[in-house]
């Protein structure tokens, strides 16, 4: 006999359901992100709503001091303020290529000179205080951003500048801004001592007219400059910031913590090696000396145990045992450790682990070179932002004020004329490049660019820090020097990537 096959459980409910009229119920499946539910795993993560200038308004002044804390005291944080300031600013600062034209494609050579020249001699005494150049004022602002995350700048015109120029620049701490001030000014609001119109523009800034904690000078009153005499800058992360956030917001809380770490483990490691340990009284010595002392004193009292000569052992009085103490750490996890929480926090820093802890070991070319070319691409993304929001509108500044007081001269002594401001606004700025990664493969392969036309010689020169024109005038007075006394330089007898400049005529078609 055949067996029948039972019939499925809700086989008969089914039925009986499209018999009714009704459609069997399905599953219900929702599409969701996983990262937004709510259930035990995730009842402790907590997040909230607030716009940016409310978490800022709240927190940035703890944010900022607990950033200098660090700078001032963790060898971490001033590693990654040194890295900010010598790979935006670099050495020589960010130079200015002046790019006036007398006609399109024909370059003033006369007026780039001279304003070029002019930039340099200002940037020399721009400073209103007198104490630095403008590429050390430039490395004090930059320097500032990891713990600070903003800087402000007041442009200072006229006499009061205290030079030919009549522009200085006067370097404000950012303690100034006060944070606390918020609410209405005239038709205006005011967001953390910025004052915006109704479009989120900046119009004025709200300062203490002295640093709020600077002891007798210390004061709490409040003045108004204009944003048109400041120049504020920062990174903006999120729609609406009125502030900056430290660079270092994102591993600090990490680096505190690893701070303090390091520091019990050097300091259990300083005991360890010290040898230390305790006298133990037994019962026997009742009565006896206190403990850390023997009787042997000319008048009864107790003398230390605290001889420790190499070779010489002592002998415990009677009672006493010595109990010793092993410090184990640091141990074998120590470093790796370590070596974990630093590359957390480079990843938040966005810069390479090996430039950050200065660890070198295990590290192969490939990911060195790897990580060394993300990393510089991160800079050049600072350096750009930098002109914009801090080279650009000084120059533009300077560059008015500089023509209204004959400071740009010509190599007659001519003052070039203020008429003309347009013509001369006309530049270009020059951050500082690096060397490549592997000199001979890079270059070649930037040098078979250009001869595919890919490339062009100014760029070429661009990404290796230098302007072309300057490059090609200075290899010219080369040239000229070396025919004046008789050296032929071999260097210059076959350029890489250029055409000769008598090429040779091309043989006739053979018959």
């Amino acid at each position: 006999m055949s067996q029948q096959t039972p019939a499925a459980p809700g086989f008969f409910r089914r039925a009986l359901q499209r018999i009714a009229g009704q459609a069997p119920a399905r599953p219900v499946q929702l599409r969701r992100f996983e990262a937004a539910r709510i259930d035990r795993l995730t009842a402790g993560w907590f997040a909230t709503e607030s716009s940016i200038n409310e978490e800022l308004r709240s927190d940035l002044n703890a944010l900022r001091r607990r950033g200098r804390e660090l700078d001032n005291n963790n060898d971490y944080a001033r590693k990654f303020r040194g890295m900010c300031e010598d790979n935006i600013i670099g050495p020589g600062g960010v130079r200015l290529q002046a790019k006036v034209e007398d006609n399109p494609a024909r370059p003033d050579d006369v007026a780039n000179d001279a304003i070029e020249s002019a930039w340099e001699r200002w940037g020399l005494v721009c400073d209103v205080t007198g104490g630095l150049s403008f590429r050390d004022l430039c490395a004090s602002i930059v320097g500032s951003l990891p713990s600070d995350g903003e800087f402000l700048v007041h442009m200072v015109k006229g006499a009061d500048a205290g030079n030919a120029f009549n522009f200085a620049l006067q370097v404000i701490d950012v303690d100034r801004i006060d944070t606390g001030y918020n609410g209405r000014y005239g038709e205006n609001t005011v967001i953390m001592g910025v004052e915006v119109n109704r479009y989120r523009r900046p119009v004025a800034l709200h300062l203490f007219e002295a640093h709020p904690n600077d002891g007798v000078r210390t004061t709490r009153r409040r003045i108004r400059v204009p944003a048109s005499d400041l120049i504020h800058g920062f990174r903006r992360v999120r729609a609406e910031q009125m502030r900056g956030i430290p660079w270092m917001a994102p591993g600090m809380l990490s680096l505190h913590h690893l701070s303090n770490f390091m520091q019990s483990a050097i300091l259990a490691a300083e005991h360890g090696a010290n040898h230390y340990g305790f006298f133990q009284q037994s019962p026997d010595a009742a009565g006896g000396p206190p403990i850390g002392g023997v009787e042997g004193g000319a008048d009864g009292s107790s003398v230390n145990i605290s001889t420790s000569q190499p070779g010489i052992y002592d002998t415990l009085p009677v009672g006493y045992t010595f109990q010793q103490h092993d410090s184990k750490y640091p141990n074998e996890v120590f470093g790796p450790f370590s070596k974990t929480v630093l590359q957390r926090i480079a990843t938040g820093w966005r810069v390479a682990y090996h430039s950050l802890a200065n660890d070198l070991e295990g590290v192969s070319f490939s990911s060195i070179r790897s990580g060394t070319l993300e990393e510089r691409d991160r800079w050049m993304v600072d350096q750009q932002w930098f002109i914009d929001s801090f080279m650009e509108p000084v120059f533009q500044a300077w560059l008015q004020m500089a023509l209204l007081s004959g400071q740009i001269t010509t190599p007659n002594g001519a003052p070039l004329p203020s008429s003309k401001r347009d013509k001369f606004a006309r530049h270009e700025w020059q951050p500082r490049r690096w060397e490549w990664v592997d000199p001979k493969s890079d270059m070649e392969a930037k040098i078979l660019s250009v001869r595919a036309g890919l490339m062009a010689p100014q760029d070429l020169s661009a990404a290796m820090g230098y302007d072309f024109e300057d490059t090609l005038k200075a290899i010219k007075r080369a040239q000229d020097l070396a025919a004046t006394l008789g050296v032929n330089l071999t260097a210059y007898e076959s350029t890489p990537g250029a055409a000769p400049a008598n090429p040779a005529p091309a043989a006739p078609p053979q018959a």
